[in-house]
Parts: C-alpha cells; sequence; structure tokens
C-alpha cells in the first residue's frame, strides 16, 4: 500500500540520506519525496513510500525516531499514485472543457491531490457558525470515499485554513467566494495511522485551485440546490 509519511527534520546535509536510508531498512520504497517547507534550519519533507501491508508501522517510527533531531509528524494511506502542483493545471483544464461537470471534477480529483480521504463541496449558511449543532450545510458533491452524512467543521470560512476536529481528523478548507460555497477535505484518523494535519503549502493549493475553479465556473456556482444535512462536531 501507498503511505505518506511527514517528517520535520535539521536542513543540514546527510540528515535526509539518513531519514532515506532509514525507510529503506524498516522496508519502505521510497517513490517521491516533497519538500514542504525550509525554514530556521529545519525543513519538513514529504516521502510518499510504497510499505508492506502486513509489516508493522511502528518498526518504521522507531527507526525515524532514533534519528537525532527527527520529528514524525503524521503517517497515513495516500490515496492514488504521488502528485505534483504540475497536475493541477491538466485539472483546471478539465473543468474548463466540461463546466456543466466541473465540480464534481475538482471535488474528485482533490482527495488524490492532497492525500486526503475525502472532499465535499458544501454550502454554507451565514450564520451556521451561531447555529446550535451547526446545522444547515448542503453538500453540492462529495467524492467517492465520503462517509454518509459527512462530518463537516462548524465553520463559515472567510479565507482558507486548516483545522482539526475532536476525533483527530483533519480538515482544509476553501470559500468558492460566491453562492456560501466552501470546499472541505479530510484526512481521517484511524487506530493504526495518524494523519498530519495540512500543511500551509496544502492549503494554499487548495486555496488556488478553488478560485481558479470558481473563475471558470462562474454563475453555475450560484445554482447549487440540494436537501440539507447536519455537521457533526
Amino acid at each position: 500500500m501507498l503511505l505518506r509519511v511527514r517528517v520535520t527534520l535539521p536542513d543540514r546535509p546527510g540528515t535526509l540520506g539518513q531519514v532515506a536510508r532509514t525507510l529503506g531498512v524498516s522496508g519502505a520504497d521510497i517513490v517521491q519525496v516533497v519538500v514542504l517547507e525550509r525554514l530556521g534550519g529545519r525543513a519538513v519533507d514529504d516521502f510518499t513510500v510504497v510499505w508492506p501491508g502486513a509489516a508493522r508501522v511502528e518498526r518504521l517510527l522507531a527507526g525515524l525516531a532514533a534519528i537525532p533531531g527527527v520529528r514524525v509528524d503524521g503517517v497515513w494511506r495516500a490515496i492514488g499514485a504521488p502528485t505534483t502542483t504540475g497536475q493541477d493545471a491538466e485539472l483546471l483544464a478539465q473543468v474548463a472543457a466540461n463546466p456543466a461537470d466541473g465540480l464534481a471534477t475538482l471535488v474528485d480529483a482533490v482527495p488524490g491531490l492532497l492525500a486526503a480521504d475525502w472532499a465535499v463541496a458544501a454550502v454554507v449558511p451565514v450564520d451556521w457558525a451561531s447555529r446550535t449543532g451547526g446545522g444547515g450545510a448542503t453538500v453540492a458533491h462529495a467524492s467517492w470515499r465520503t462517509p454518509e452524512p459527512p462530518r463537516l467543521p462548524e465553520v463559515t470560512p472567510l479565507r482558507a485554513r486548516s483545522m482539526t476536529m475532536r476525533d483527530g481528523g483533519h480538515f482544509a478548507v476553501a470559500p468558492f467566494g460566491r453562492a456560501g460555497l466552501v470546499m472541505v477535505v479530510c484526512r481521517e484518523h484511524s487506530e493504526s495511522l495518524t494523519p498530519a494535519t495540512f500543511h500551509s503549502t496544502e492549503v494554499d493549493r487548495l486555496a488556488q485551485l478553488v478560485r481558479a475553479s470558481a473563475v471558470i465556473l462562474g454563475d453555475r456556482l450560484d445554482l447549487v440546490d440540494v436537501p440539507p444535512i447536519s455537521a457533526t462536531p
């Protein structure tokens, strides 16, 4: 299976090699490394690895924890092959080529782009955050792994941001800027794997995709009309 491993490490020669060797010795086959951040002598890197399904992740975590200065921020299942920001333009081209299904195309693709479990485009009332239980949200489209009903955080986002639910699930949200429509992307917490929070670069990437899609789809986003559901805090 594919795993995403997020590691914070000292930004100095040799440390990245130590992490890569430890992953290999533990049984992981590295297929992609993405640098999310370099700041103040530290780096945040995402490793996408092929991991033996029967192997215990604890062995991997123990090996990484033994490297001085290295911290594991999260390990979670990656959906599909690794992706890069170069694929964002291709996705937007697909949205533009078939605007009637553009919103569905975007929502279905986002979990794979951000190594998330599911995503929805939801209409959020202006006063949603002040309502008891956060009721009144509506779902315009949900990706195929979305639970029924989806657990949505109680928020009316005026800007793109990340957040964490009490059960450990992580979300990234970004507004389309019209019709109260918001993109919500989720990484679910599980007993065996603990996903990392959405990094600021991932939130920015989501926001750019949502803004560009809103320009492409235009007035089509004002036509969302679906039955209401309730959020679960």
